[in-house]
């Protein structure tokens, strides 16, 4: 998708100011393995992953927890440092080689300012948002470990194919010999 697509899909707003956004965003490719967002540190950019996959994790016990993948289309960023200029609680790992759509939060933040539409843009982003982490808070609350893989299968089976088991047991808050056995009773 083009940053112009993405922006579409979010809110739609005029030409003119699809068009002032759309021209502060610049298209970048980072390596597989690297990390674009780090913990500890404030965070002042945001992307669109045009291609590729990551992954968010934290550290828990020197132990390595993630809580997140994302794929094409979806927005990276620390929302701690954009809402509150603080460092941010996650890394962001590439899992592919990949190519973002990059712009700075400082020059989004001035958009947001200037131009109604482009606020009305960026709440409903952040709506967006806010509703899929408050359904993967609740999912991880109240579902097995067998429940969200089956969630995982059904609505993000590329998932399945791209993202290492290690990664994918981490998620699911379990070890990797307990998503095997998850996997041989589905089979």
């Amino acid at each position: 998708m083009t940053i112009t697509e993405i922006i579409n899909q979010i809110y739609p707003i005029s030409l003119e100011s699809r068009e002032k956004i759309a021209n502060l965003f610049e298209e970048v490719n980072y390596p597989k393995g690297q990390i674009i967002l780090k913990s500890n540190r404030i965070e002042t950019n945001l992307y669109f992953i045009k291609k590729g996959l990551v992954r968010a994790f934290t550290y828990q016990n020197d132990q390595e927890i993630t809580f997140w993948f994302g794929k094409e289309n979806d927005i990276v960023l620390s929302m701690r440092s954009f809402i509150e200029n603080k460092p941010a609680y996650e890394n962001i790992e590439l899992l592919e080689n990949s190519v973002f759509y990059k712009i700075n939060t400082n020059l989004l933040k001035d958009l947001f300012l200037d131009d109604l539409e482009l606020a009305n843009w960026g709440r409903r982003l952040f709506e967006i948002e806010l509703l899929k982490t408050e359904e993967r808070l609740i999912s991880r609350q109240v579902s097995t470990a067998k429940e969200r893989y089956n969630d995982l299968m059904k609505n993000f089976p590329e998932y399945l194919m791209r993202i290492p088991l290690g990664y994918i047991a981490s998620y699911l808050g379990i070890t990797q010999v307990s998503l095997s056995r998850i996997r041989a009773e589905i089979k």
